[in-house]
């Protein structure tokens, strides 16, 4: 799975770095860093649906891989 960032709805409340600290976090402006590139690591996809699910504002999405 892959997830993908719509950085103009992200807010910087890092509930998803809470959800998912391996995948999510934020940087010293409150910043989202996405520590992984390309599809979800299979054993922290569970994290990642978390992090997707507790986003206030929709910024994460679940996308099937290309």
């Amino acid at each position: 799975m892959d997830v993908t960032v719509d950085r103009k709805r992200c807010e910087g409340y890092g509930f998803c770095e809470e959800a998912a600290p391996e995948l999510f976090t934020l940087d010293d402006a409150g910043e989202l860093v996405v520590r992984f590139t390309g599809p979800v690591p299979p054993d922290q996809e569970r994290e990642a649906v978390d992090a997707v699910r507790v986003c206030p504002v929709g910024a994460l999405r679940e996308t099937l891989p290309r």
